[in-house]
């Protein structure tokens, strides 16, 4: 395309710039308009991806037919083939009549799907079914309908990496990408900043009555040197809000109303952290097998965990017997069952926050045992020696031969030797590894 052309193709079109991406853009798609090559749009939000379809469809030969533009990330899961390819009267709850969808309604013409990484794995094979054959089905039919429609794409994911995640049909990726089309970033176009805020600001003044407003050069390096992560869309929107606040301020002596970079600064966002929540990045697709396996074992014993806090709560001091999560040793279930253990030999280094306390009331009576959660102003105290009824033995007086004699009359059981004590079998554990250390 020549100079003239190109410039009287974003006239056209009111497209600003003079960055080289994306006068390539504006040249692929007129180069491509008049075959059917299926075209796929990337850049990211904000960068002005909707007007390339525009250009396809007016210079192809299918100008005179229908264009629609549907945003494939708007529609519901549940609906989206229906608004594709129709559905039969009575197909479902509040299907009060038969309706045509989008791709038999644009027959002969264009069809801009954006956001088309949004669109669900169930509608992608029929979106592929569709570009390869023109056959389709509407929702509670049987019949194959036909239709000829030009397929024009854009994302602002990278649709390899979905791929990759088993979001997207790769066969489906290569159908839509024929040919690719790569909007660039508003923060690659520098140079068409400061152009595209006086074209902002002029559309602004002149649907408002307002006065034009413009910038110091220190403003103007300020503007360039914003990396707006909106690109052209948050531009717009700052354009607006500082002609809209600050051209009322006219410079004296020269009628114009000028916006220094301090001004400007107050209007550009910074780049901290936001303080509104956001969606996390984290799905349950970025943890591998492995870590799932992991978790779920750790959830598993846990729960057991909880179950021998409660029954200790509920006064039976009987440690819960539990079975331990089978093992996947690739041999038969009945293979591969470990021995039941108790709830003593399972965690012996049980985190501190999962202890049992035992709560005394400030006259020191004991109180019971109970989570340390369940108490906000009752004095506690961790590994509290119960008192044992007809018991020489106490925690005061557990010293190294204490424990010994225990254990010897115990014939080494740890829980018995324990509560002789009057501590716990943590503490006792504790004790045991202090004298070995010894």
């Amino acid at each position: 395309m020549t100079v003239q052309e190109l410039q009287s193709l974003k006239n056209k079109y009111d497209i600003i710039g003079n960055d080289p991406a994306l006068n390539r853009a504006l040249e692929i798609a007129v180069a491509v308009a008049s075959t059917d090559l299926t075209v796929l749009i990337c850049g990211e939000s904000g960068v002005g991806k909707e007007n390339i379809p525009k250009i396809i469809h007016q210079y192809s030969r299918r100008r005179t037919g229908k264009y629609f533009a549907v945003n494939c990330g708007a529609i519901p899961e549940g609906t989206i083939d229906s608004e594709l390819f129709g559905h039969e009267k009575g197909s479902f709850t509040g299907a009060n009549e038969m309706r045509k969808g989008y791709f038999e309604e644009a027959d002969g013409g264009t069809l801009f799907l954006d956001e088309i990484g949004e669109m669900p794995m169930a509608s992608q094979a029929k979106l592929l079914r569709v570009l390869q054959s023109g056959e389709f089905i509407r929702v509670g039919s049987s019949k194959v309908l036909k239709t000829d429609v030009r397929v024009v794409a854009a994302t602002n994911v990278d649709l390899m990496h979905a791929v990759s995640r088993g979001k997207f049909r790769e066969d489906l990726y290569y159908r839509l990408n024929a040919v690719p089309v790569f909007m660039p970033a508003l923060r690659e176009r520098q140079d068409d900043i400061y152009l595209l805020f006086r074209k902002f600001t002029s559309d602004f003044s002149e649907r408002y009555g307002m006065n034009k407003v413009t910038l110091t050069p220190e403003a103007v390096a300020l503007l360039k040197s914003y990396r707006w992560p909106g690109n052209i869309r948050q531009l717009k929107n700052v354009v607006e809000t500082v002609t809209a606040l600050e051209s009322g301020k006219m410079t004296p002596g020269s009628g114009k109303c000028e916006v220094g970079a301090d001004t400007l600064s107050r209007y550009i966002p910074k780049d901290t952290p936001n303080m509104l929540p956001v969606k996390s990045s984290f799905s349950e697709d970025s943890i591998t097998p492995g870590e799932k396996e992991a978790i779920i074992r750790m959830i598993y014993q846990l729960r057991q965990e909880v179950d021998y806090l409660k029954e200790m709560i509920g006064g039976d001091r009987q440690p819960v017997r539990l079975k331990a999560l089978p093992q996947d040793t690739g041999q038969d279930s009945h293979e591969r069952q470990e021995p039941v253990r108790l709830q003593s030999d399972v965690r012996e280094d049980m985190p501190e926050w999962q202890e049992p306390y035992e709560i005394r009331s400030t006259a020191g009576t004991p109180a019971g045992i109970h989570h340390v959660s369940q108490f906000r102003d009752t004095e506690y105290s961790r590994d509290a020696p119960e008192e044992q009824d007809g018991s020489d033995l106490s925690l005061q007086k557990a010293g190294t031969d204490l424990i010994r004699k225990a254990l010897e009359k115990y014939h080494g059981n740890r829980k018995q030797a324990a509560a002789e004590l009057g501590i716990s079998e943590r503490t006792l554990y504790r004790k045991l590894k202090s004298i070995e250390n010894q």
